[in-house]
């Protein structure tokens, strides 16, 4: 079962590609889970392109539909969703690989709502399928804002595997229709 991680932030230090890259590491040993290397590399959204859209677009399309399911962790700005992650997803919105696509939604930041919540509402509008299990909030501010961190730390190792094990669950029962939109 493969996973698409998708983290809302360019900056080096972001926490939240460090939980992405920590929950690859900590995912069930049938879960693979691998972090898209590719948003800062989308041009800006433009309807007028999705006819022929730049490579780019055409790398996260193709990694989006080869995924089972997706795993979003995105900062909040201002009240509002990363413009890296919107930009994303305005370029997955008229995606058939999108439609359907089970998504985990994390919040690494509790006390920031707003984007999480606009997130969640997007997610949906656009026809994802949120695994609520999976999706949850995880408070990493302070000392445990690294990979390594989180991943030796007792608490958050647990609450990451206890994601990674939802999105397993999801993913071998029989509500989801699996990669081909078949009931099994």
């Amino acid at each position: 079962m493969r996973v698409l991680a998708m983290a809302g932030s360019l900056r080096a230090a972001s926490i939240n590609a460090a939980f992405c890259r920590a929950a690859a590491r900590l995912a069930p040993a049938d879960l693979s889970i691998s972090v898209y290397p590719g948003l800062g590399d989308l041009p800006l959204f433009n309807p007028d392109r999705e006819i022929d859209p730049p490579p780019s677009v055409r790398h996260l399309r193709q990694s989006v539909r080869q995924a089972d399911a997706l795993l979003i962790a995105s900062p909040e700005y201002a009240h509002g969703v990363s413009g890296i992650m919107k930009n994303a997803l305005d370029w997955l919105v008229s995606d058939e690989g999108f439609v359907g696509k089970p998504v985990a939604l994390v919040n690494t930041s509790p006390r920031a709502h707003h984007a999480y919540d606009a997130l969640r509402e997007t997610l949906l509008t656009m026809s994802a399928v949120m695994v609520e299990g999976a999706s949850r909030d995880i408070a990493l501010l302070g000392a445990c804002v690294t990979e390594d961190a989180m991943v030796n730390s007792g608490e958050v190792a647990e609450s990451i595997r206890h994601i990674g094990e939802a999105l397993r669950v999801y993913l071998l029962s029989p509500e989801w229709p699996g990669p081909s939109g078949k009931t099994r």
